[in-house]
């Protein structure tokens, strides 16, 4: 079998949804961070954990994304 030794080749459509999955991981998790911050803002009667909330959400996001550009290399 001579096709298995062939890297397998993605079409232009497998390419293009990876990319636009890493242009979406950022803004996602700073959103989902800034909504949990402001309910805890809400149960805890605070004013500033809506920042640490994005804050967080910006870290998990670029974590995220460097590990799925790890993971496409490999």
């Amino acid at each position: 079998m001579a096709g298995e030794d062939n890297p397998r080749k993605d079409n232009a459509a497998v390419v293009w949804a990876r990319y636009s999955q890493i242009a979406f991981i950022i803004p996602a998790g700073v959103i989902a961070g800034l909504l949990v911050g402001k309910l805890f803002d809400y149960w805890l009667h605070t004013h500033w954990l809506f920042l640490v909330g994005i804050i967080l959400g910006s870290i998990s996001g670029f974590v995220e994304m460097i590990r799925m550009i790890t993971r496409q290399k490999s």
